[in-house]
């Protein structure tokens, strides 16, 4: 060969090693999945209102915007600052934090194999060889400096696949936090709600042991008179005290909702300083955003939770594919090597090597292409989660749809039977007074009011819980907020 021909050569090999390193990534690009062929969530169409219940109708506003902190629209200051108080300290939520950067990292250190890589080494040691190698045996001391460059070509793009699914894991991590944050502030405004439920009844419980007790000193004065008998003062302590009794799993129910909403504050029970919130005093939202299904694919956490598992488990396809192909990578080494650190400087003491290297599996006993199939059925496991998941939600929305329409219903005509039980036992005690119907009457009729009131009690924290239901089924509305969390992309 000619000196003029070599920068021919010299181009060529440029040219493929420039090939080489632009090579395409083998394994499926990622698609997301189509949304669900469906316009809404129920088979009926949505109404635009709940029927009026308690003076309130709750009203459905298709495509509208969900508020961040969608708590805040029960008006209550401390039921904010229950939850505010929650997010700041919750355990759970700050380890799902804590594995988010995890993840965070993980991605940037996977970026480094974009970079070369340089090492330095050294090496000193004194050394004699045996007599029976060559000649007498000698004693020498070598000491050895060196610096190495490698560069791997990611021909087959299986680097860059695992990069991409580190950066799919750091997604799945992100929507995980925003879940468990969705997942927490439901939790502590539907514990603050019960609470405050459990705490109307107890007082409402307490209001009617208290009129019967006047009831209980009116008969006592009638049996004293001679015109009552005595079976109906038994009758009325009775029925007091089976009220009375009926307190003490009221309270243990607050107990128990007060232990909870410390565990979520991320305190012992003993430190928890817990405001009262009147049930009276939250605000029902009446006008209430509704998604459409196309958009909830594309924002409930837990469906791009599951995305970023589908993204993942396509990246490994790629990565188990580009394991099949050969492996290219470049490097060069420079160092010098003496006696002493005095000589090292020295030209005969220099050595250097750079060139390409490749690694090509030939066999492998089929590992590496089961190792392939069991990634594409990692695949469609996550597939078939991924649709699981969508379906779930939207039942989960359905069925907060429907339960509020119901809710309202049930409201309605409890109110209305508390309404005919309270008149009821007016007239009965009116008519009792005077002589016209039999005491048992009347302590029937206390039994109905006092199961009236706790029943729209009930109804009426139901109603609460299942709007916060839907909020929590729709998504959160975590996206039209400040992010609670940083990018994913690398510096």
């Amino acid at each position: 060969m000619s000196y003029s021909r070599l920068p021919i050569w010299r181009g060529v090999c440029i040219g493929a090693i420039t090939a080489l390193i632009g090579g395409c990534a083998v394994g499926p690009d990622f698609v997301r999945p189509a949304p669900p062929d469906a316009d809404r969530y129920t088979r009926e169409p949505l109404t635009a209102a709940t029927v009026a219940a308690n003076g309130q109708a709750q009203r459905f506003a298709p495509n509208s915007s969900i508020a961040a902190d969608w708590w805040r629209l029960f008006k209550s200051e401390q039921l904010d600052a229950v939850v505010r108080q929650a997010i700041a300290n919750n355990p759970t939520l700050q380890a799902s934090e804590a594995s988010l950067r995890q993840s965070q990292d993980s991605l940037h250190a996977g970026y480094g194999v974009f970079f070369p890589h340089i090492e330095a080494g050294m090496d000193a040691y004194r050394q004699r060889t045996p007599a029976s190698q060559q000649g007498p045996g000698s004693i020498f001391t070598l000491i050895t400096l060196s610096g190495t460059v490698s560069y791997a070509l990611d021909v087959f793009g299986g680097e860059r696949r695992t990069v991409e699914g580190l950066r799919a894991q750091t997604d799945y991590q992100r929507y995980a936090h925003t879940a468990a944050c969705l997942t927490l502030t439901a939790n502590v405004v539907n514990t603050c709600i019960a609470r405050a439920a459990y705490a109307a009844q107890i007082r409402a419980t307490e209001q009617l042991i208290d009129l019967q007790n006047q009831q209980l000193h009116i008969t006592e004065a009638q049996v004293r008179a001679g015109t009552a008998p005595y079976t109906n003062v038994l009758s009325m302590r009775s029925l007091i005290a089976a009220n009375q009794a009926s307190l003490a799993p009221l309270k243990q129910k607050i107990s128990q909702a007060e232990h909870l909403l410390a565990t979520l504050e991320g305190v012992v029970p003993s430190k928890a300083a817990l405001p009262d919130i009147d049930l009276n005093g939250l605000v029902l939202p009446v006008d209430l955003p509704v998604s459409l299904p196309s958009d909830l694919v594309r924002q409930r956490p837990d469906i791009l939770s599951a995305e970023a598992q589908l993204h993942f488990a396509s990246a490994t396809i790629g990565v188990a594919t580009a394991a099949m192909f050969p492996s290219f990578s470049l490097s060069g080494t420079y160092g010098a090597a003496g006696s002493s650190f005095g000589n090292l400087p020295a030209a005969s003491g220099r050595f250097w090597s750079i060139g390409p290297s490749a690694t090509i599996p030939l066999f492998q006993g089929g590992s590496l292409w089961y190792g392939r199939k069991a990634a594409i059925d990692a695949y469609q496991v996550s597939q078939a989660n991924y649709r699981q998941t969508v379906l779930g939600a939207f039942a989960q929305v359905a069925d907060s749809l429907q339960a509020l329409e119901h809710d309202a219903e049930a409201l309605q005509a409890l109110l209305a039977a508390q309404r005919s039980a309270s008149e009821a036992l007016d007239l009965l005690q009116a008519n009792n007074r005077a002589g016209l119907v039999a005491y048992l009457d009347v302590l029937a009729a206390d039994v109905q009011f006092h199961e009236a009131t706790l029943a729209c009690l009930q109804a009426i924290a139901q109603r609460h819980q299942d709007t916060v239901a839907l909020f929590a089924a729709l998504g959160g509305g975590w996206w039209n907020g400040q992010h609670p969390t940083g990018g994913t992309e690398a510096p």
